[in-house]
């Protein structure tokens, strides 16, 4: 655990991206809220924490005083999402609303003025390693547009297949935060990896 904080840390990346699978919500199954207090002992990175799960309001809380910096549930996976996102910001953290490739834009613009985050799964969540669907992109421009428009404060975050070849695109669709998993661990220099993405968001944001 220590060797791969140590390595992201050192890498430069600024958020380390916490996936928590409950096995039901999504094929998989990861860790819950101890690990998540663990790492935050021996860490100072900013801890997003992407909760997996269905029910997400029974375990809230847990996450919360495990010392996540930010808190990220599904809109599939809740019925009264606006109610969530008010007990993530009452506890002085950020509170993001996800979005699986299935699901519009449409289905979460009453949420949009309210969240700090918006997270888009480019790939159908539960499995590292998989392609980005390339229809998925549109989805980044389109919250991009109706930030815009509407003077937003939401950030964009995009999960799923964000490589080095996939990074251009992705930040030229005007997202803000790139979660890398298997990409990042398997490369051989991880520093310049996460140098090479700033690089693009800044020739990005200049054009």
């Amino acid at each position: 655990m220590r060797n791969a904080l140590l390595s992201v840390s050192t890498s430069g990346a600024q958020w380390l991206h916490l996936d928590v699978m409950d096995g039901h919500f999504v094929p998989n199954l990861t860790f819950g809220p101890k690990m998540i207090q663990d790492m935050r002992k021996h860490s100072d990175l900013f801890f997003d924490t992407h909760l997996m799960v269905e029910q997400p309001e029974q375990l809230l809380d847990e996450y919360i005083n495990a010392g996540s910096d930010a808190i990220t549930f599904h809109l599939e996976a809740v019925t009264h999402a606006h109610r969530l996102v008010q007990r993530i910001q009452d506890a002085g953290i950020l509170a993001g609303i996800a979005l699986v490739p299935s699901t519009p834009i449409d289905a979460v613009s009453e949420l949009l003025p309210l969240v700090d985050l918006v997270l888009v799964m480019t790939v159908n969540p539960g499995f590292g390693g998989q392609k980005l669907i390339p229809q998925c992109v549109n989805k980044i421009k389109k919250l991009a547009d109706f930030r815009l428009q509407n003077e937003s404060r939401y950030k964009i975050a995009v999960d799923g297949g964000v490589n080095i070849e996939t990074a251009a695109q992705i930040l030229n669709a005007e997202a803000d935060i790139l979660v890398m998993g298997s990409a990042f661990f398997s490369a051989g220099n991880r520093r310049q990896l996460v140098q090479d993405i700033f690089n693009m968001q800044r020739i990005s944001g200049d054009t």
